[in-house]
């Protein structure tokens, strides 16, 4: 999998121009009708999806899909999971989202197929420019490769890209690329050992 333009068309995603709007004194980082969008999505998967049991994957796949969403097929996301905004996201066949995910779905959100986030994971798509006295909203696609696993409470930033078979460690931070078919742990996560599927028997 490639990783979208870095910026993703940010105007595109509804971010506005903080030294217009002026987040910083309770101005707006997107626009009214994402916003309404994003108010409307909420309250659909609060009363519809948010209390239904762990099988109802089809269910909530429905609705992800109704909202924009692209989700492949078998793929999975937990009653308990909040999704930001599911226009941004996209998974692929037997990809899964697990109980309790923060998808900060600012930018586009890519899950391969038979990918995993694990309970407790943040897909974090959207920073700040630190030395804009703005503040100015950035927001980053995150892809996470085919069969690539992010454990449990880990977090991966924005603009990174997870490569096919991958693995981040529990509670592992990732603000930079990871190599495929590798194990990375620690904050900053770093590289320990490659990953080795054993033949089937």
């Amino acid at each position: 999998m490639t990783i979208p333009d870095p910026q993703s068309s940010a105007a595109a995603l509804g971010v506005l121009d903080a030294s217009r709007y002026r987040p910083v004194v309770s101005g707006s980082s997107f626009t009214f009708s994402h916003r309404l969008f994003r108010g409307f999505w909420y309250l659909t998967w609060l009363f519809l999806a948010a209390w239904t049991p762990p099988p109802m994957h089809s269910w909530r796949r429905f609705l992800l899909r109704l909202f924009g969403a692209k989700m492949g097929k078998n793929s999975g996301v937990y009653a308990s999971t909040r999704v930001w905004d599911p226009r941004n996201l996209e998974m692929g066949d037997y990809a899964f989202i697990g109980p309790r995910v923060i998808c900060y779905s600012m930018a586009k959100i890519r899950m391969g197929a038979y990918s995993l986030a694990s309970q407790g994971a943040h897909l974090c798509a959207g920073t700040h420019d630190i030395s804009d006295p703005h503040f100015q909203l950035q927001v980053r696609p995150i892809v996470i490769g085919e069969r690539a696993w992010i454990a449990a409470d880990a977090f991966v930033g924005p603009g990174v890209l997870v490569g096919e078979g991958a693995v981040l460690g529990a509670r592992g931070v990732a603000f930079s690329d990871l190599p495929p078919w590798t194990v990375s742990v620690g904050n900053p996560s770093r590289v320990i050992k490659k990953r080795a599927l054993r033949a089937e028997t």
